[in-house]
């Protein structure tokens, strides 16, 4: 069976002092001038917004009702040494209503679940807090 494309996104970008990041949906409209730390920025929204959706699947998979919605803050570090330069990232996410075990437990399924995580994973540092 060929893999079905859920949703795509395209976005493009302009370098520079008038640089800017437009999605091709009108979604996204950032002004961007360089230098700025945008991207980091930017894949820590995009992983936040997917792992809080895949949250949510996994407590759905698991007949849960989250008594309130869940709340994301996703670090990414740049770091840099002789190697060159490598990303870290810290995700502190709040389960509201919910007790810490089964948090914990949605969190870690969320974190199989998450495309952004299966990308990252084992490619840089990652710490899930439950706060």
């Amino acid at each position: 069976m060929a893999d079905k494309i859920i949703f795509t996104g395209t976005t493009h970008v302009k370098g520079g002092p008038d640089g800017y990041a437009r999605s091709t949906n009108d979604v996204l409209d950032l002004a961007l001038p360089q230098p700025h730390p945008a991207a980091e920025n930017l894949f820590a929204a995009a992983w936040s917004a997917c792992f809080i959706g895949a949250l949510e699947l996994a407590a759905r998979q698991r007949k849960i009702k989250l008594p309130a919605n869940p709340e994301a803050d996703t670090t990414i570090d740049v770091l840099m040494n002789d190697g060159g330069f490598f990303l870290r990232a810290r995700l502190d996410v709040q389960v509201p209503g919910i007790d810490p075990v089964t948090a914990r437990e949605l969190i870690d399924t969320a974190h199989k679940i998450c495309p952004y995580s299966k990308a990252v994973e084992g490619n840089i540092d990652i710490e899930l807090n439950l706060v």
